[in-house]
C-alpha cells in the first residue's frame, strides 16, 4: 500500500477566509488599509513569516515590524478555524483511501499548532498518521526535507504527493516523488507551467487515481 502525503491549505481545506480575518484585525490595529480575500489567497503558501512579509509589503509597513506583526498574526492563528471548510469529496476520498491500507500524512507550511487545530476543529485529525508543519524542521517547503520526513514516519511503500499550488510542484520534483495536483486551489500559475503526474478537479476522483498510479508504477 502507498504513502500519501498532503497538502493542507488549499488542497484539503478553504482557509482563505480564517487567515483573511486574522491578517485584517492585524491591520486594523495598526490603522491600515484591509486587504481583501483575494490578495490573502495570493499571499498564502510559503508558511506565515512569508504572509507577513508580503501582507507587509502590501501596505507598505517597514521590515523592522516584521517579527513584532508576525508574532501577532501567530498567536491568534490557533483558533482561525470557524470560517474554515474542507473541499468538497474530500472527506469520501480520505476514507476511501484509508480504507484500501494506503497511509496518509500531512506536509503543510502552516505552523503545526493552527494545523493540528484546525485539523480536529473540522474532526478530520483521525485519518492521519504524521503531520509535519511549517516550524517542523528548521527549513519548509519547496525544501523537500519536511516531505521526505513525513513519508519516512509513514514507513515503507511507493510514495505519492498531492498538493495545489507551485510550491506543492516545486517540493514534489525535488523530493522526486509523483505530484497528483488538485486544480481548484490556491495555485497562481497555469496547471501546464506546474510540473505534475495528473491533476484533478474534483475529489472524487482521487482514489482512483491513486490506483491508476500504483499500477503503472508497478
Amino acid at each position: 500500500m502507498a504513502r500519501i502525503v498532503f497538502d493542507l491549505d488549499g488542497t484539503l481545506i478553504d482557509s482563505a477566509p480564517d487567515i483573511h480575518g486574522i491578517a485584517n484585525t492585524v491591520l486594523a490595529q495598526e490603522g491600515l488599509e484591509l486587504i481583501s480575500l483575494e490578495q490573502t489567497r495570493d499571499f498564502i503558501g510559503n508558511g506565515a513569516a512569508i504572509f507577513v512579509s508580503r501582507m507587509r509589503g502590501a501596505r507598505g509597513i517597514p521590515d523592522s515590524e516584521q517579527a513584532r506583526l508576525l508574532a501577532d498574526f501567530v498567536a491568534r492563528y490557533d483558533d482561525a478555524v470557524h470560517l474554515t471548510v474542507i473541499y468538497p469529496g474530500v472527506v469520501a476520498a480520505l476514507e476511501t483511501l484509508k480504507a484500501e491500507g494506503h497511509s496518509l500524512g500531512i506536509c503543510t507550511n502552516k505552523p503545526i499548532r493552527p494545523c493540528r487545530s484546525v485539523l480536529e476543529h473540522l474532526k478530520i485529525d483521525h485519518l492521519f498518521d504524521t503531520m509535519w508543519g511549517g516550524d517542523s524542521l528548521p527549513v519548509h517547503k519547496p525544501d523537500p526535507a519536511p516531505l521526505h520526513a513525513a513519508f519516512e514516519a509513514l514507513g515503507e511503500g511507493p510514495r505519492l504527493y498531492v498538493g495545489d499550488s507551485d510550491v506543492d510542484a516545486e517540493t514534489g520534483e525535488r523530493a522526486g516523488v509523483p505530484f497528483l495536483l488538485f486544480t481548484l486551489g490556491y495555485r497562481k500559475c497555469a496547471v501546464d507551467e506546474m510540473p505534475h503526474t495528473v491533476a484533478f478537479d474534483d475529489f472524487a476522483a482521487l482514489p482512483t487515481l491513486v490506483r491508476d498510479l500504483l499500477v503503472e508504477a508497478a
